[in-house]
C-alpha cells in the first residue's frame, strides 16, 4: 500500500489542509499540538468511520467552523496495481476504483465494509501493521508479563480462537440442554408393546359387544312394529273422546250461562214495570219546576251586573288618575325649540373645539421640527469632530511624511498648513457644537404658548362634552314626550269606554227573590232526581219484553245439544284400562329399542377408541424413534464440539509456543538493520521482554536509546508477522514520534535504517517534533497551528539535496 493524496477539511485543527505523498522517506514536522497525529487519526476516519476517531461527530468538527460546515476527509492511495480513492463526511462516505466516475460503494457502512475485505484487516489490525508510535512502544515497555502475551496474541490475531472457543462453549450448554429436554420423559419400549396388546384385546372384546348390542336391537325393532298399530288405535279413539267431552262441557257451560241471562232478563223486566207506576204517581209534584228555574236565571243575570258595575267605577277611577300623571310629565319635558337651541350651541363648541386642536399641533409640529433639526445638525457636527480629531492624531504621530490622500505623496512643507487647517476647522466644528447643543437645552420643556393652547383645547373639549350631553338629553325629551303623549290619548279613550258602559248598567236588583227563588228549586232538587230515575227504568220494558223470548229459546236449544253429546259419548266403548295397557306395552317396546340403540353406541365408541388407542399407541412409537434419531444427532454434535474444543486449546498452545521465537527471529533481522550489525541478535523472554544479546549474552542493562531500538524492532516485527498472515505486502511505514529518548547519532542511525530498508518499505512517513532531522527526509512536510485562528497549516518545504536520485534507486 502507498499513500497518495490526504485532503481535510474542518477535520479537529485543519480548516483546508491537502498532503500530497510519494515514495521515500517524508517527514511530517512541527511542533506538539499543531495537528500532526491528527493526521493519522484523519486516514483511519476516512477508511474505517467513526469507530477508528476519537469523540464524538461534534468533537470531530473544527470548533471555529461555522455550525453547517462540512466535515470532509479525501484519501488517495495505490495497493498493487489499483488506485482508490476515498471521500468521507459525517453524513456519508464514497469509494472509488481507477478514477471510475461511479463508486464501488456509497455509505458509511458500505465502504467500511469495502476497506475491510479490501486489506482483510480489522482497524485494529491495520494500525497495528502499517503505524507505529512512540506511546505504543512506551506501552508495550510498562505491561507485565501475562499483559504483554495476551496483548501480542491480540494483535496477531491468536485471541480470535478464544472467542470461537467461548462460541463453542455457549453452543456445547444449548446442545446439552436439548440433550437433556430430548431424554426426559422418554417412553420405554416396553411399556408401549404392553400399551398396544391391551388395545388389540379391547378392539375384540369391542366387536363381540357391537355383535351383541345389534342383535338386541333387532328384538326391540320387531315389538316396537308389531305393537305400535294397536297403541296408535287407543291412541286416536282417546283423541275422539277428549274431543267430545270438550265439546260436552262447552255446551253444559253456555247452557248455564244461556239459564242465568234468562233470569236477569225477567227480574230487569219487573222492576221496569214498578218503576213506571211509582213515575206516574211522584211526577205532579214536579208542576211548578220550569218556571221557578226561569225565574232564578234572569235573576242570576242581573246579579252578575250589578256586580260589575262596582268593577267598571274601579277601573275609571284608575285611568282618571293616570290621566292627571300625564299631564304632569309633559309639562316637565322639553319641547322642539328647546332642542333646536340646544343643537346650535353644541354646534358652537364644536368649532371652538376644531380651531383649538389646529392651533395647538401647528405649535406642537413647530415646536418637534426645531428640536430634530438641531439635534441632526449636532449629530453631524460630533461625527465631523471625531474624524478631524483622528485625522489630527494620525497627522501627529506620522508628522510631514504622512501620504496625502488626494494626490498619493507625502505632505512635507504642506505638512503645517494642513494641520493649521484640520485644528481651525475643529475649533469652528465645536463652537458651533456648543451652539446646538444650548439650542437642545432650551427646546427640551415644552413651551408656554403650547401650553396655553393645550389648556384652551382642553376647555373647549370639557365644554363640548357637556353641549353634547344636553343635545342628547334633549332629543330624549323629545321621544319622551311623544310616548306620554300617546299614552295619555289611549287613557283618554279607556274612561270615555268605561263611563259608557256604566250607563248601560242596572243600578240595583231583588236579592231577596233571587235567594227564595234558589231555596224553593234546591227543596225540589230529590224529588226532581228520583222521578228521573224512575222515567230511565221504566224506559226499559219495551226493549226488555223480546230480549228474554229470545233467551228462553236459546236455552232450550242448548240443553237439547248437551244431551246428544252425552249420548255420543256413550256409544263411543271408551276404557280407560285397556288405553293404559295398551300404552304401556308399547312404551316398553320402545325403551327396549331406545336401550339397544345406546348400547350399540358405546359398543360402537368402545371399539372406535380402542382402534384409537392403539393408532395413538403406534405415534408414540414413531415419536419416541424420531426422539431417539435427535438423541443420537445431539450426542454427536456435543462430542464434535467437545473435540473441536479441544482442538483448539491445543492449537492456541502452539500458537503461544511458537510465537516467542518467530517474533525473535523477525525482530533480530530488524535489530540488526537498525544497529548497522552492531547487534544481531534479540530475544524474547518467557515474560516478553526483548533483550539484546551482546557476545552471546543477554545485555542485563540498557540505555534508553537502546531500549527503544529493541522495543522499535519488536513492533516492526510485529507488523511484518500481521502483513504475512492477512496476505498484504508491507510496503508502507508510518512511524510517530518514535525517536523517543534517542540521541542524535540513534536517530540518524534509524533514519539511515529506514534508507536501506527502502526495498522493504518503499514508502515511509515519519511525525516528529525533533526539528534537527528535518534535513534527512527526501520531503518535509512542516505544520504549524495558528492560535489566534485556531486553525493549523501545512506548507511543503525545499526537499534535502540528493532526493531525485535517491527517489529513482
Amino acid at each position: 500500500m502507498q499513500l497518495d493524496r490526504l485532503r481535510l477539511q474542518n477535520f479537529r485543527q485543519h480548516a483546508d489542509t491537502t498532503l500530497q505523498f510519494g515514495p521515500g522517506l517524508t517527514g511530517i514536522v512541527g511542533p506538539n499540538g499543531a495537528g500532526k497525529t491528527t493526521l493519522l487519526e484523519a486516514i483511519a476516519w476516512a477508511m474505517y468511520g467513526t469507530q477508528a476517531a476519537r469523540g464524538t461527530r461534534d468533537t470531530i468538527r473544527r470548533r471555529s467552523a461555522p455550525a453547517r460546515s462540512r466535515v470532509e476527509v479525501e484519501l488517495d492511495f495505490t495497493l498493487g496495481a489499483r488506485r482508490y480513492r476515498i471521500v468521507r463526511s459525517l453524513q456519508s462516505a464514497v469509494f472509488y476504483l481507477d478514477g471510475e466516475a461511479a463508486p464501488i460503494a456509497n455509505s458509511a457502512g458500505a465502504v467500511t465494509d469495502q476497506v475491510t475485505r479490501l486489506f482483510g484487516m480489522s482497524r485494529d489490525e491495520f494500525f497495528n501493521t502499517y503505524f507505529t508510535g512512540q506511546k505504543e512502544l512506551a506501552f508495550m515497555a510498562a505491561m507485565t508479563a501475562a499483559d504483554r502475551a495476551r496483548f501480542l496474541s491480540r494483535v496477531l490475531g491468536y485471541e480470535r480462537l478464544a472467542t470461537v472457543q467461548i462460541g463453542l462453549k455457549e453452543e456445547r450448554s444449548a446442545l446439552r440442554a436439548s440433550l437433556a429436554t430430548a431424554e426426559t420423559g422418554l417412553i420405554d419400549r416396553e411399556t408401549l408393546d404392553q400399551e398396544e396388546q391391551a388395545a388389540t384385546v379391547r378392539i375384540a372384546g369391542a366387536t363381540r359387544a357391537v355383535a351383541e348390542a345389534r342383535a338386541g336391537l333387532e328384538l326391540a325393532e320387531r315389538l316396537v312394529a308389531e305393537r305400535r298399530p294397536v297403541w296408535e288405535e287407543w291412541e286416536k279413539r282417546r283423541e275422539t273422546v277428549q274431543a267430545v267431552e270438550t265439546d260436552l262441557q262447552i255446551a253444559e257451560h253456555q247452557a248455564t250461562e244461556a239459564r242465568r241471562a234468562f233470569q236477569e232478563l225477567d227480574r230487569d223486566l219487573v222492576e221496569a214495570m214498578a218503576a213506571a207506576a211509582k213515575r206516574d204517581e211522584l211526577a205532579p209534584g214536579l208542576a211548578e219546576w220550569d218556571a221557578l228555574a226561569a225565574q232564578r236565571d234572569r235573576l242570576d243575570a242581573e246579579s252578575l251586573a250589578f256586580a260589575g258595575r262596582r268593577a267598571v267605577q274601579a277601573e275609571l277611577k284608575e285611568v282618571k288618575s293616570a290621566l292627571a300623571n300625564h299631564d304632569q310629565r309633559l309639562a316637565r319635558l322639553p319641547d322642539v325649540e328647546q332642542l333646536a337651541a340646544a343643537r346650535a350651541k353644541s354646534a358652537a363648541t364644536a368649532e371652538r373645539v376644531a380651531a383649538a386642536t389646529v392651533a395647538l399641533e401647528d405649535l406642537q409640529a413647530e415646536w418637534v421640527r426645531e428640536k430634530q433639526d438641531a439635534a441632526t445638525k449636532r449629530a453631524s457636527l460630533l461625527k465631523q469632530h471625531d474624524d478631524l480629531e483622528k485625522q489630527l492624531k494620525r497627522l501627529r504621530e506620522v508628522g510631514p511624511t504622512v501620504v496625502c490622500p488626494t494626490c498619493g505623496k507625502p505632505l512635507g512643507k504642506e505638512y503645517d498648513k494642513v494641520l493649521d487647517d484640520l485644528e481651525t476647522s475643529l475649533a469652528e466644528v465645536m463652537q458651533e457644537g456648543r451652539f446646538y447643543r444650548h439650542r437642545l437645552d432650551q427646546l427640551t420643556p415644552e413651551p408656554a404658548e403650547l401650553s396655553k393652547a393645550r389648556s384652551t383645547l382642553e376647555a373647549a373639549t370639557a365644554d363640548g362634552r357637556a353641549d353634547q350631553a344636553a343635545v342628547v338629553r334633549a332629543d330624549a325629551g323629545i321621544a319622551e314626550r311623544q310616548r306620554v303623549a300617546a299614552e295619555r290619548a289611549a287613557a283618554e279613550a279607556r274612561a270615555a269606554d268605561l263611563e259608557a258602559k256604566l250607563a248601560e248598567v242596572p243600578t240595583s236588583y231583588d236579592e231577596t227573590t233571587h235567594k227564595r227563588v234558589r231555596d224553593r228549586l234546591l227543596a225540589l232538587e230529590p224529588l226532581r232526581t228520583q222521578v228521573a230515575r224512575l222515567a230511565a227504568l221504566a224506559e226499559r220494558a219495551a226493549a226488555l219484553v223480546p230480549k228474554a223470548a229470545e233467551a228462553e229459546q236459546n236455552l232450550s236449544r242448548l240443553e237439547a245439544q248437551v244431551a246428544a253429546l252425552k249420548e255420543r259419548l256413550v256409544g263411543l266403548g271408551w276404557s280407560a284400562a285397556s288405553y293404559d295397557a295398551a300404552r304401556d306395552a308399547f312404551h316398553e317396546a320402545e325403551r327396549a329399542r331406545q336401550t339397544g340403540q345406546v348400547t350399540q353406541v358405546r359398543a360402537d365408541g368402545e371399539r372406535k377408541a380402542a382402534e384409537e388407542h392403539r393408532a395413538a399407541v403406534a405415534r408414540r412409537r414413531a415419536e419416541r424413534d424420531a426422539r431417539m434419531a435427535e438423541i443420537e444427532r445431539l450426542k454427536g454434535e456435543v462430542l464434535f464440539n467437545t473435540e473441536l474444543d479441544r482442538a483448539f486449546t491445543d492449537l492456541r498452545d502452539d500458537l503461544n509456543a511458537a510465537l516467542r521465537p518467530d517474533l525473535s527471529d523477525a525482530a533480530s533481522i530488524l535489530l540488526r538493520d537498525l544497529t548497522a550489525g552492531r547487534y544481531s541478535d534479540l530475544e524474547i523472554t518467557e515474560d516478553y521482554e526483548p533483550s539484546i544479546v551482546d557476545d552471546g549474552e543477554p545485555k542485563t542493562v540498557l540505555s534508553g536509546g537502546e531500549e527503544d531500538i529493541a522495543n522499535l524492532a519488536l513492533r516492526l516485527a510485529i507488523s511484518q508477522m500481521i502483513a504475512d498472515r492477512a496476505g498484504q505486502p508491507f510496503s508502507l511505514l508510518v512511524l510517530d514520534e518514535v525517536f523517543g529518548s534517542l540521541d542524535d547519532e540513534r536517530r540518524s542511525a534509524v533514519i539511515d535504517l529506514l534508507r536501506s530498508l527502502a526495498d522493504r518499505f518503499p514508502q515511509v512517513i515519519l511525525i516528529t517534533h525533533i526539528e534537527s532531522v528535518r534535513d534527512s527526509f527526501d520531503r518535509a512536510i512542516r505544520i504549524d497551528y495558528d492560535v489566534e485562528r485556531g486553525i493549523a497549516t501545512a506548507r511543503e518545504e525545499t526537499p534535502r539535496a540528493g532526493f531525485d536520485s535517491h527517489a529513482a534507486a
